[in-house]
């Protein structure tokens, strides 16, 4: 039995590296709860993997759930002009049901793993090297890591009803919306403008 050594990238964050080493005949769910765990993300949100040409052209999109009815089987066509040229529809294919071997036919596969979909984080994977399993080794297994992740921003403190927030606003009785605009002119200070009416 063989396993592959991927490398996986992270743009927003300057020499961000993990080294998974996973089994040729493991599924992309378990190279999923390989990077969930190395990165770390929590693991609540979808993620898909998307097989890549050369140029990061995604070919296949290799899902966490299967989100649609119809599987599209033939192969993606690409504009040979166009390296940035995508097809909207790509084959489908699920995590679970998807062995790494059938998917990897080149020796350096380009592989981009797409976390939380509202807001994404893009991973780029590229196969290291495919070397014969070393026994007493458990995989998946990450051998690499440098740097971290950001915190998520997202979680937001949601207000407690308990809370009054009414005593930290100053409602005194100067809520007259003329007070505090005086700005120094009175009317007499306009009277000159009557002037420009002949223009």
């Amino acid at each position: 039995m063989y396993y592959y050594k991927f490398r996986v990238y992270y743009d927003e964050v300057e020499d961000f590296v993990r080294d998974i080493e996973i089994l040729a005949s493991d599924n992309f769910e378990n190279l999923h709860k390989a990077l969930l765990s190395a990165i770390p993300l929590d693991g609540k949100e979808l993620a898909s993997f998307y097989i890549c040409d050369s140029k990061w052209n995604k070919q296949k999109e290799i899902s966490l759930m299967d989100m649609c009815d119809d599987e599209v089987k033939e192969e993606p066509e690409y504009d040979e002009n166009d390296e940035f040229a995508l097809r909207s529809r790509l084959p489908m294919f699920v995590m679970k049901d998807s062995l790494l071997k059938d998917f990897i036919t080149d020796p350096h596969q380009h592989i981009m793993y797409e976390y939380d979909f509202l807001c994404p984080k893009v991973f780029y994977i590229e196969l290291l090297k495919i070397q014969p399993e070393e026994k007493g080794v458990t995989y998946p297994r990450c051998t690499n890591k440098v740097k971290e992740m950001p915190k998520d921003n997202r979680n937001f403190r949601l207000p407690n009803p308990d809370d009054n927030y009414v005593e930290d606003l100053d409602l005194e009785e100067d809520d007259d919306l003329g007070t505090g605009f005086d700005d120094g002119y009175d009317d007499l200070d306009l009277n000159g403008f009557d002037e420009l009416k002949e223009y």
